[in-house]
């Protein structure tokens, strides 16, 4: 999952949610400067609106992802996402050996709603396929990025997975802290990869 990926499904529930502005090409600086000055109101508005929302959920994104593992014994989730295009979900993706499942756990009651979706790791694009595949060999899940990163930023983590950046990889946690989101980068230990330089 790219990092662009994690926090535009985020932005782009809430902004549908928020929002039906149309874009419009101004020609003008005044024009372009109201533009962008509307655009950061509306993007204020949609963050506050899905912090709202998840201020009133019951279940945290930590039980959530236990509820999607355990409908896979064995699986580990791959990322997950807040959403509130209608009744707020969290959107799970969990991964078993070739299996990729992903599944919506309603953030109020905990159930499934919806249809699951099951693919192989086959179907998945490249980024996602590479990073999936990094999972099996990193000893951290991201139960435990959400862990250190709700209390890096002192909230509660909202949406999490893992993205390659700067040829790195590492969990992209955001998280809920007062009026604002937050974005928690985690780099996982190298596994495999002992230190052979001196100290």
């Amino acid at each position: 999952m790219s990092k662009q990926h994690l926090f535009a499904l985020i932005m782009w529930f809430a902004t549908l949610a928020a929002t039906a502005a149309v874009a419009d090409v101004q020609k003008s600086a005044d024009a372009d400067s109201r533009s962008a000055s509307a655009q950061g109101q509306t993007e204020e508005a949609a963050i506050q609106r899905v912090l709202t929302e998840f201020r009133a959920t019951r279940i945290p994104l930590g039980r959530a992802m236990t509820i999607a593992e355990r409908l896979h014994d064995g699986s580990k989730t791959a990322d997950i996402s807040f959403e509130v295009d209608g009744p707020p979900v969290y959107r799970v993706r969990t991964i078993r050996n070739e299996h990729v499942w992903e599944n919506a756990i309603d953030a109020n009651t905990g159930s499934i709603t919806g249809k699951e979706t099951t693919s192989s790791l086959k179907e998945l694009d490249r980024d996602d396929l590479a990073n999936i595949v990094a999972l099996k060999w990193i000893k951290p899940e991201l139960s435990d990025a959400v862990e250190v990163a709700e209390k890096a930023a002192a909230g509660s983590a909202l949406a999490g997975g893992l993205i390659r950046q700067d040829g790195k990889l590492n969990f992209v946690i955001v998280v809920a802290s007062g009026d604002n989101l937050k974005e928690v980068l985690l780099e996982p230990p190298e596994v495999g990869k002992q230190d052979t330089s001196r100290h």
